[in-house]
């Protein structure tokens, strides 16, 4: 009884598009991951985990309020960042044409990975669902539609040069993230 009720449970997660995430906590290994980046290449964590602090911010949706002043704030902090040997990956369920747009209009300076299946949040334990998500906004004087397949929750990481997650915040507060960021890293 227990596994046809184990199974019905995930085949409910499942239809309702709802990803069951691992739990990640601090100390922990960081995921090792790959995800298309903005520009289209494979961006493979293996590469970067380990050899700098990185930090892995996932977002819901590229070019929405929160998401835009979350990423914009990293984008300004970006200076005091990298001479703290700092590298910031965000990640959201949107399409590399759609970070490719969203970089451009706010001039990020920072890589964006592409997690249109939610695996990369799904290995961070970030809630994430499935489904299509339409979002409508006006680029200069062209209307233009970003489609997504992955919702996932705003959640932030911070793996330290050994590898390990040193942060995580399952509350973030999108306008003051990056600046917590900035000032945690001074201490790692």
């Amino acid at each position: 009884m227990r596994v046809l009720t184990a199974l019905f449970s995930c085949l409910i997660a499942a239809s309702c598009g709802f990803m069951e995430a691992a739990d990640l906590a601090v100390g922990d290994a960081a995921p090792v991951f790959e995800a298309r980046d903005d520009s289209g290449a494979v961006w493979r964590s293996a590469e970067h985990v380990g050899k700098k602090i990185v930090v892995v911010y996932f977002y819901p949706a590229d070019m929405t309020g929160g998401c835009t002043k979350q990423a914009c704030g990293y984008r300004d902090k970006m200076a005091e960042l990298s001479d703290a040997g700092v590298e910031v990956v965000g990640v959201s369920g949107d399409s590399v044409e759609n970070h490719q747009l969203f970089k451009e209009t706010h001039s990020l300076n920072f890589t964006l990975l592409a997690d249109g299946d939610g695996q990369v949040a799904e290995a961070f334990g970030v809630p994430v669902t499935l489904g299509e998500q339409t979002v409508s906004k006006l680029v200069g004087d062209q209307e233009k539609l970003l489609v997504r397949t992955a919702t996932a929750k705003r959640w932030t990481f911070v793996i330290d040069r050994a590898g390990k997650v040193a942060y995580k915040d399952s509350s973030v507060q999108a306008a003051e993230d990056p600046e917590k960021i900035a000032a945690l890293v001074k201490s790692l």
